[in-house]
């Protein structure tokens, strides 16, 4: 009697529960405001806990997570194309602040040293790209931006200008983010040469003028995607200028950590409010083949940065953090943290995204027709 009375409470209140979630899923669904404001609480509390975490880029993860939730649950909400257009000039300034005029010294003076590390990371890259195309674990063009070592945000962004299915890419290039920042930092204390992280000054003394440089060199991106329809302009147009006019004292790029973290966020809600139930669930059962395939690039990536600080006698962790697969601003944050050789990393890490931002839209395009075709032939 006792068991009977207990199934049919657990069955009433199961009933009762899922008739109310339905009913409150049916109300956010109309009202968008309601859908915003879960999003943005969402997108805290992702971000929150990923920054305890220590996990680079937490501020653009957590929103793009949160997105993705979002979309694929009672989402009907977007970011406008201008905005993504505008985010994607301001990762460009950031990169291009991130570049400064000493790096052409540091690669002049080493140049055989640096081809050997940026093309021996690219070609493992190209080719972890092409199996899991080839393998059909992620359609054509995206796996192989979803593989490009040249720093997640600009290579999401530019597949998605590329054509590629910017959900997939970008849940391949922060995935891969995650396991580069965690096994970079376990190696960085392992080694004993990293400190703790400085304190983020949120809202900074503003150079207002400088500040609004920026974004005039960050909407350019934007005109040239509207009028001009040059591909990737939104990313390419202001990281050339601003690489220029900032290395040549024209301006200062002034990006405050508040902006950014407001760019970071509606980037994020950009990509993962473009999610559907059936592109989930695609990354959900890719991602054991997909995990595999970028700890075996990390792996081999660690293995060319060993030879890289025999051959350029550097200490290993300077190596590593050069060669790692991560992106210039994941190198960046660990570097700056760590006793290594900074202007070495980051000259090598800026290197590769050039090479890989000139020639990432021919070899996508190359390597998805083979594999395409070796497809057909088997």
């Amino acid at each position: 009697m006792a068991l009977r009375i207990a199934r049919t409470s657990f069955r009433t209140t199961y009933l009762a529960m899922t008739f109310l979630s339905s009913r409150v899923l049916k109300a956010l669904r109309s009202h968008s405001r309601a859908q915003w404001a879960c999003l943005l609480v969402l997108s805290v509390a992702f971000a929150g806990a990923l920054e305890a975490l220590h996990v680079s880029a937490a501020l653009l993860i957590g929103p793009m997570i949160a997105g993705v939730i979002v979309a694929s649950t009672i989402g009907r909400i977007r970011v406008p194309d201008t905005i993504f257009a505008a985010t994607q000039g301001i990762i460009a300034c950031m990169i291009a602040r991130a570049m400064p005029a000493s790096i052409v010294d540091e690669v002049a003076m080493q140049w055989p040293v640096f081809g050997l590390g940026v093309m021996s990371t690219i070609v493992m890259a190209a080719l972890v790209g092409w199996l899991l195309a080839r393998w059909q674990v992620l359609p054509g063009t995206s796996a192989i931006w979803g593989s490009a070592p040249g720093g997640a945000a600009s290579m999401t962004v530019l597949a998605e200008a590329y054509g590629a299915d910017v959900r997939l890419v970008a849940f391949m290039q922060y995935l891969r983010v995650m396991c580069v920042t965690s096994v970079a930092s376990l190696v960085a204390s392992a080694a004993g040469q990293q400190h703790p992280a400085a304190a983020i000054v949120w809202f900074p003394a503003v150079d207002w003028l400088s500040f609004a440089a920026t974004l005039a060199v960050a909407s350019l991106g934007v005109i040239s995607a509207k009028v001009f329809r040059i591909r990737a302009g939104a990313v390419l147009l202001p990281l050339i200028v601003g690489v220029v006019l900032s290395n040549t004292g024209v301006m200062h790029i002034e990006l405050p950590p508040w902006f950014l973290a407001l760019s970071y966020a509606l980037l994020g809600w950009s990509i993962g409010l473009r999610f559907t139930r059936e592109s989930v669930a695609h990354c959900a059962r890719a991602l054991p083949r997909v995990l595999a395939a970028i700890l075996l690039l990390i792996a081999a990536c660690a293995v060319v940065g060993q030879l890289l600080a025999k051959a350029a006698g550097v200490d290993p962790l300077t190596a590593y953090l050069a060669t790692t697969p991560g992106g210039l601003d994941v190198a960046a944050i660990i570097a700056s943290d760590s006793d290594v050789d900074v202007p070495f990393v980051l000259s090598m890490q800026f290197v590769r995204i050039v090479i890989v931002l000139m020639t990432g839209p021919s070899l996508a395009r190359f390597l998805a027709g083979r594999s395409a075709e070796q497809s057909k032939a088997a």
